[in-house]
This record gives C-alpha cells, structure tokens and sequence, in this order.
C-alpha cells in the first residue's frame, strides 16, 4: 500500500525520495552502458570482419543509449496517476496503484517498473483522463522539478469519492501556466509534461498518410509536431528506426531554436534540415527578393530543367572531321542522332544514359578506323584494339563531350541562372522582366529557392560518372548488392520460418562484406544522401512552401507519410496559397486529413485581438485561437512622426524590459532596417544582443521571417509599414511579428498614422 501522508510537506518529502530512487537508477544505468562502451573499445580491430562489424554494432548500440540516458537528465519524472485497483500497473511497482510518468521508461534490477514513458499507451490517461472519463484515474499529480529536485507539486482529483472526502479541486492549471509564462531562454522547451489533451490526440494519431495540423500562434503547432516524432519513432521503431524520420523547418535559427527539444525526449537520431538545407553540400541563404522566390517556386521550372537537360544532349548540324592517331575520321549527324535517340531509350537518367551514347559511336568511329587502316594496310585489322585508341583520342573526346556533356546540378542551374541564351532557350514563356528578376553573377550564393531547382536537376541527371579506383568500389559494391539480394532471396522461406524475414536487407548484408565502409547511423546516413526516402517527414511553417518545395519533399518520402503545422493566415511569401487544399492536393491529392488546434498557450488574449484585427483588415480569413489567459499588459502602438526611430526604438526597449528583465526581448525589424538596428542597440547594450538567440543574448534583433516559430517574452516591433511594404504588400510578416511574444508587445513607428496597415490604429491606445 502507498505511504500515507497528510500533509503538504509530507508529500513533497515523499516524492523527493521518489524521484531520487529514479534518478538513481538512471545513473546506474549510464555506468553501466559506459562500461560496456569501454570494454568494447578495449577489443581493438581483431579477428575477422564479421567480428569489427559486431564490435561497430556494439559500439553504436552503447552510444545511442548512452546519448539517450544523458539527455532525459532534465525534469526526468513530471507526473504520477493513482489508479483504481482494477488498472494498476501488470507488470506490478514499488508504489502499488500509482504510475510515475516521465521521458522514458525504467525499471529496477528486478525488472519492476520504475517509470513508463511517456509514449507508452499507459502514460495515455496522465493527458487524457477527465473527470467525465476518468479511465480508472483517481488522482493526477503534476512534479514540478528544478534539476533534480522536486520544488512543487499539483493535484488534480478525478474521482467523486476522493472530492466528497474533501481532497483537493480537480481542476487546476498551475503547471500550465507555470510553463506558458516562464522566462523564454531563446531554445524551445518540450511540452511532455504539460501536453493537453486536445495536443495528445494529435501526438498519438495514426501513422499513415499525411495530417495537416492547422493552427492559429502559440497554440503549440511546432511542439506538437515535434512531440508526435517523439512518439512515432517510440511506437513505430521497427519500421522508422531503418527509414529515419525528417524534420524541416522555416530557417536555420529555427532549427537551432528546436535543436534540443528531441533529445530530451529521448531521440537523437532524427534528420533536422532547413528548407535550405535539404541538398546535400548546400545550404542556401534567404532569398532577398521575394519576387525572385514566388518564380522559383512555380511548377513551370520542372519542366524548364528538364529542358535544360535535354537541350545539354546536342545534335550536330553538318559532319565534323575527328582525327584518331593521324586518321581522318567522319562524325556524321545521322549517327549521332542516332545515338542519342537510342541513350534517351533506355530511359535511364543524363549522366547514365552517356555511357550509351559514348558507346554507340565509339563503335561506330572504330570501325570506320578499321576500314581506312585496313585499306591502306591490305590486310585485316582487329576492331577491338582500336577500341580504346577511339576513346582517348582528343578529338572524340572533345565532339562528344560537346554533344553530351556529364553535368553536376549546380552546373546545370548556375547556367540558367546566369546564361540569358540559356534560361530562354530552356523557358521560352518567360518575360523579359522575369529574365531579368531570375539573371545574377557567376558564383553567387545558393539560396533556398535554388535547392528544390538543384534537386530537380539531380533528379533527372543522376550522379556523375565515377572513375579510376572510386568506379572500382562502386562496381563492386552494386556487384555486393546484387549477390546480397540473391542471398536473400534464397534464403526467403528459411527466414519467414524462423520469423525474422526482412530484419536484415540487402544494402545491410552488402556492407558487411566491405570492411573498409565507415559505418553510419541512419541518421547520418540519411542526411548524407539525397536520394534518401524516409519513413516520416515533418514539416513546420507548411505555409510557406512553394509548389517546388513540396515537389522536393515529396521525393523524400513516396510513401506520402507526413505531419504538416502550420497556419495559412501566416503566409508572408508572395504567391502563398489561400487555403490547404490548394498547396497539398497537387502533392498528396486526397490523401490528407486536417486537424486543428484551437487554444493559444503562448499570447496574451489581449494582444492576440490587435493582431487579428489586423489581419482581418487586410483580408485574411483568420479563426482566432482561444487563448489560456488575458495578460497583464496591454499592447500599445508608439508613433511619433518626426522623431528619430532608433531613438523611439531603445525607449521603448528598455520600457517593455523592466516588464521582464530577466526574460528574452526581440527587436522585430523590416529588412533594411535590421543592421542600422543591431548597430544602434549594441552601442547601447552591447554583447547582450545578437541576431539569433544564444548563451548571454538578452536582447534578439532579426526580421519578421527570421522569427517565425519563435517565441520571447517581449517584443518591439519597428516600422509596420515598412514590414508590409517590404512583402510586397503581404501582412502575413506583420502578423507573425504581433503574435511572438508571451508579456508585452509595443509597435513602434514614425511615419503619420494614416500610413500605418489598417488594423493598428484601431486598437489600442495611440501614444504620440
């Protein structure tokens, strides 16, 4: 039977015990796999292969759980449910009738369990059980923990009986808003043990096809999204473990903001990229005209690459002399159209299909060598030495090079990108003003509306051809793969006796004979290669994608299993999609379902009505999210014509910080205003600002798509007007910047109030 205990004191006394017993195991568990670790390090290189490869195995296997068990460190117990008799616990606990819940599970030494993870279909009722259906819970305790501490602790009672003998209310949300209005560090937190019921049906949905989560600001769409991979890889391991798992986010500061939400969730072998990330050897920057990206993102440049490619396999208008160790030899026009008619057949891709073509009239050009020589000779000449003497001459080379070039994608989009002939060549529509939109220098950067154009072109064209000892290992290894999967397939029924078919593939039984492959988790294995499919992809800020976009995402996994957040309202790009079904019937026709959320954990109802006023004034169709709290602060618009700006700027700054001094403030700026903005603040505070938040940054200086699914207690939002005007006209950047803080928000300006987006002025006070 529990400990009895009658009073507050004695209770938290009692869980500190409790949560010391886990904390301790954990321990002992991390010793344990350390020690593992070291014995198999100490073995050395020794024996045979299959013995590295079980040494490499080990190795990674201690590793992963090792990663695992130093990451759930944080707040590792977070709730206890006391059951009635008829669900306690099967597998039987120290506590009788009461389950701990925390970031993963643990047992004792002798196999009795010490806390259930969170995933675990038991740890279900700690988020969904309700006083109407209590799913045998009596008591739902919230620990509320600082280190390994316990400092507090909450009750909620489901049970009539325990009410009526007078326990405590059954409903409360401290450990809520605890949580909502904790001082933002500039890295997200996990949700697990604050997760609401509405939260939790989405987290635990079924895998198949795509969900779309629709979701207003702070109403926890990304943590939802990042809980549900959580819980995924956890019920699905098997199948998710071989595939990975590929998270995509807006920027790379968002990436860095989410970075450690997994890992304390007790996964550390996701893929996370950036939409600028997704190409291997590539990170593209921001787009900086928006008009440039909304035309890279249109399904028109399918087509314009493939045009592109087709266009590098080249006839010849009239026959061109080749001369092959002082032979004059006819490359003739016929011939070649010839061959390349029959490369394209093979329908195999660019840089594979050459090999034919290169093939063909090789052939073709040694046997009028033949003839010439034995002509001249009066004698018979071998065809197959003369083979090689075709290859190498330079001429050949040189007209067949010209004529079907092996092409990497970046040079394949850097010359439509920086050639006029070309990209018209390759896109006859275009106007002259897109030409001129699209037309840059040589060598500049990647940007992130060039990676889905890069991947297109990967696509068609295929790896470049190997040589020397690289094409060696390369036949050999497909050689490996080949009789791998004759080994399997032999092996077939044998296997499916013994009920382990299809744990080992064909590509795992293929390493194992090629010793000198460096091993890689499929984390990194995944992120390495571009034509990866993955078993699940999550998308955050879905509302931002260009068809392109998606087009490259949906290569990623042809199995269309995806969970997409985001919120059409936000939409700040041009060319944004009205509605879901417009951006995902093309990709995932009907094959998606929508859900939605409809509570804002994160902004103040307060400041929450000015920023859907303002967004309703410029047309979007916004539902305004029911938010968990008023907010003690009231929004304010600060205009003041005539003034300074960075002068405005810094009152206002160092007015919302003594809201929250301790807290995250973020300056949200237009573009052109962002490094006259950082320079000005950092002469006043400076080291205590940055561009992206990070260890001592107090103070967050970024533009409205920098901070898209971020979150700071603060906000000073400068320029509205030029915010918009800088979109193009879009208000979805305004919009977003209204909704990123959790205390208090001030909108700065110095142009006349008639200038300003309509919404804003009608709100609240105006200070002059």
């Amino acid at each position: 039977m529990p400990e009895q205990v009658t009073t507050r004191q004695d209770e938290l006394t009692l869980e500190r015990g409790r949560v010391a017993v886990r904390y301790a195991r954990l321990d002992a568990l991390r010793r344990e796999k350390e020690e593992q670790l070291a014995r198999v390090r100490r073995t050395g290189l020794q024996g045979s292969v299959q013995n590295h490869s079980e040494r490499d195995a080990f190795a990674t296997l201690y590793e992963d759980r090792l990663a695992q068990l130093y990451a759930v460190d944080d707040r590792l117990v977070f709730g206890r449910l006391d059951l009635d008799p008829a669900h306690a616990d099967p597998q039987g606990s120290p506590e009788d009738g009461q389950r701990y819940i925390g970031r993963i599970g643990l047992t004792d030494e002798e196999r009795g369990r010490l806390l259930v993870d969170w995933r675990a279909a038991e740890a279900g009722a700690f988020y969904q059980a309700t006083a109407l259906q209590r799913q045998g819970v009596r008591r739902r305790r919230h620990l509320m923990l600082r280190g390994r501490e316990v400092r507090d602790l909450e009750d909620e009672i489901l049970d009539p009986q325990m009410l009526a003998a007078g326990e405590a209310s059954g409903e409360s949300q401290g450990a809520l808003l605890a949580a909502v209005t904790a001082r933002r560090t500039g890295h997200m937190r996990d949700i697990v043990a604050t997760i609401q019921a509405e939260q939790d049906a989405l987290i635990r949905g079924r895998l198949p096809g795509a969900v779309v989560i629709q979701g207003g600001p702070g109403t926890g769409k990304t943590a939802v999204a990042l809980h549900r991979a959580a819980y995924l890889l956890y019920t699905h391991r098997e199948r998710l473990a071989k595939s990975g798992v590929l998270i995509v986010g807006p920027s790379d500061g968002f990436m860095r903001y989410i970075e450690r939400v997994l890992p304390s969730l007790g996964e550390t072998g996701v893929v996370m990229r950036s939409l600028g990330g997704l190409f291997p050897g590539v990170q593209g920057q921001e787009e900086s005209d928006p008009r440039v990206a909304e035309i890279k993102g249109r399904l028109d440049w399918a087509e314009i690459i493939a045009n592109a490619v087709a266009q590098r396999q080249r006839l010849i208008p009239a026959p061109r002399k080749l001369v092959v160790d002082g032979t004059t030899l006819k490359l003739k026009p016929g011939k070649v159209r010839k061959a390349r008619d029959k490369a394209r057949a093979t329908g195999k891709k660019h840089n594979k299909a050459r090999a034919t073509f290169v093939k063909i009239l090789v052939r073709e050009l040694a046997e009028q060598l033949k003839e010439r020589l034995e002509k001249s000779a009066g004698s018979s000449v071998n065809r197959d030495y003369l083979l090689e003497d075709v290859r190498s001459a330079r001429d050949v080379r040189i007209a067949l090079n010209l004529c079907w070039m092996p092409m990497t994608p970046q040079r394949l989009v850097e010359d439509l990108l920086t050639k006029e002939s070309t990209l018209r060549a390759a896109a006859p529509w275009l106007n002259d003003e897109q030409v001129r939109l699209l037309l840059r220098e040589p060598g500049a950067a990647w940007t992130e509306s060039d990676v889905p154009l890069l991947d297109e072109a990967a696509e068609l064209l295929g790896p470049m051809p190997e040589s020397g000892r690289g094409a060696t290992s390369q036949t050999q290894h497909e050689r490996n793969l080949e009789n791998a999967r004759a080994t399997l397939e032999n092996v077939h029924q044998t296997l499916a006796d013994m009920g382990v078919d299809g744990v080992v593939d064909a590509q795992t039984l293929a390493a194992a004979n090629e010793p000198t492959q460096t091993r890689h988790s499929t984390a990194e294995q995944a992120g390495q290669d571009r034509t990866w499919t993955y078993g699940h992809v999550v998308v955050d800020e879905a509302q931002e994608l260009s068809p392109m976009q998606w087009r490259l995402l949906a290569r990623r996994c042809p199995l269309k299993s995806f969970t997409i957040v985001g919120d059409i309202a936000q939409a700040s790009t041009l060319g944004a999609s009205r509605s879901w079904a417009e951006s995902l019937d093309p990709v995932f026709a009907d094959q998606w379902r929508q859900e939605s959320l409809t509570v804002n954990y994160r902004t103040p109802a307060r400041i929450m009505r000015w920023a859907a006023q303002v967004a309703r004034e410029a047309g979007l169709q916004v539902r305004q999210p029911e938010a968990v709290r008023e907010g003690e602060h009231e929004p304010r618009l600060v205009c003041r014509p005539g003034e300074r700006l960075q002068d405005v700027v810094a009152q206002q700054l160092d007015d919302v910080r003594t809201i929250a001094p301790q807290g995250l403030a973020a300056v949200i700026v237009p573009p052109s205003l962002l490094a006259d903005t950082v320079e000005s603040l950092r002469a006043r505070h400076g080291r205590l600002v940055d561009t992206t938040p990070g260890p001592g940054v107090d103070i967050v200086v970024a533009t409205a798509r920098q901070t898209k699914g971020l979150e700071f207690d603060t906000v000073v939002l400068v320029a509205p007007e030029l915010i918009v005007a800088q979109s193009h006209g879009v208000v979805g950047d305004l919009y977003v910047s209204m909704t990123r803080c959790t205390q208090a928000l001030r909108v700065v300006s110095t142009a006349a109030p008639d200038d300003l987006p309509a919404g804003l002025t009608w709100g609240p006070e105006r200070r002059h």
